[in-house]
């Protein structure tokens, strides 16, 4: 089996472009991947076919080959585009082998450790930013069986908040957690907004609550400084989506105590690589709770990896709250059950297809991005950008 061609579409999730590649081989088996950022879908995009050459009459199940062929070989860091892009390839490839075998992609990993997942909910929170609206969202959220909500409560706060602005973010908080009750889990999300002062006295402040995580709360790219916060917060941290190599991961975990880790395999190249994290996680103790923010290709890949991933913790989950037509484009779309999981794909390869015709009814825009340190971003709106 050879791989023919890859076909691009960008569709436009108003506050996300989704980025995804079907790879067709001669045996008429074709894979569906993606590769989504919260920008430069259409550079991602390019990136796709700029790797085209590379992989264009080989086997789509030398995955491994495939994989460092696009990464090592063309001598050159692109960074989380360079590894969108190799991960819609990648991703697609998996599931062309599932597909020929006749297997989930789960079973190729080893087999599944468990039966549902856990999820935890993400933009659930479109809502004017105070602790009123916050909570009605909140109630709302959980009434669809979620018992974990993230959300930023922070505004478009960059290293320092006032003192007004810190005392809305713990009114915000404490609103949700009374709300919820006790028995549902609260993940803060920082955006990598804060100095290490700020994020410790942050989390000072937003202890008595009880969050089981803070995440990003300091720049991504300086370990030293998420450890020096995760030392000296009561609460712990949470960290790795923005990571694009396994030696970051590494360095995470003889850094300090990151109780939770975030790979996301857009980021990091695929499914394999992401794999790879998750053994790195067992070895220092950690957890793994992946990010994904992307389309419904990539919560199938998500899926598909906390099945038969041992240390899986939660599952980040947007599509309850994304475009209404995001059920239209693939054949597969999982739905939150009554106790907050998620079910696991049984189908060969990643258990879905991809309808092109669908997904290019609603073409990307350039402005379809979150922009976190602009106003009213909570509402996801395009009004809401700067």
């Amino acid at each position: 089996m050879r791989i023919t061609e890859i076909t691009t579409v960008v569709a436009g999730n108003p506050w996300k472009n989704w980025v995804f590649a079907l790879v067709s081989t001669d045996e008429g088996i074709t894979g569906v991947g993606e590769g989504s950022l919260n920008g430069f879908g259409f550079t991602v995009e390019a990136a796709i076919h700029e790797l085209e050459p590379l992989v264009v009459g080989e086997d789509p199940t030398r995955i491994e080959w495939l994989g460092r062929r696009m990464q090592r070989d063309l001598y050159s860091d692109g960074g989380q585009i360079h590894r969108a892009a190799q991960a819609a390839i990648e991703i697609a490839c998996w599931d062309i082998l599932g597909q020929s075998l006749g297997v989930p992609i789960w079973q190729l990993l080893g087999g599944k450790v468990r039966d549902r997942v856990r999820a935890y909910a993400n933009g659930w929170y479109r809502t004017e930013r105070t602790p009123e609206a916050f909570a009605i969202a909140a109630k709302e959220a959980v009434a669809t069986g979620y018992t974990a909500l993230k959300f930023d409560p922070f505004g478009s706060a960059w290293r320092q908040m006032d003192r007004g602005d810190l005392q809305l973010t713990v009114d915000i908080v404490d609103a949700v957690r009374d709300a919820v009750g006790e028995s549902v889990d609260l993940l803060i999300e920082g955006h990598s907004r804060f100095s290490v002062a700020q994020a410790i006295e942050v989390a000072e402040r937003l202890a008595p609550a009880r969050p089981t995580w803070f995440e990003e709360p300091v720049r991504h790219d300086r370990v030293t400084a998420v450890a020096e916060v995760a030392r000296r917060s009561p609460i712990p941290i949470a960290t790795g989506e923005s990571f694009h190599t396994l030696g970051e991961f590494v360095e995470l975990g003889g850094a300090g105590p990151i109780a939770f880790w975030q790979p996301e395999p857009a980021h990091l190249g695929g499914i394999l690589p992401t794999k790879q994290v998750c053994g790195i996680a067992e070895a220092f103790d950690a957890v793994i709770a992946p990010h994904q923010a992307g389309g419904p290709v990539a919560t199938a890949v998500c899926l598909h990896l906390a099945a038969c991933t041992a240390t899986h913790y939660i599952q980040e989950h947007f599509d309850t709250f994304n475009e209404e037509w995001e059920s239209e484009i693939v054949s597969w779309h999982p739905a939150i059950d009554a106790d907050g999981t998620l079910p696991i794909p049984t189908g060969p390869g990643l258990g879905l297809t991809l309808d092109l015709e669908a997904a290019r009814r609603h073409p990307g825009a350039v402005q379809n991005y979150l922009p976190i340190f602009a106003d009213g971003w909570e509402r996801r709106r395009r009004d809401a950008q700067p």
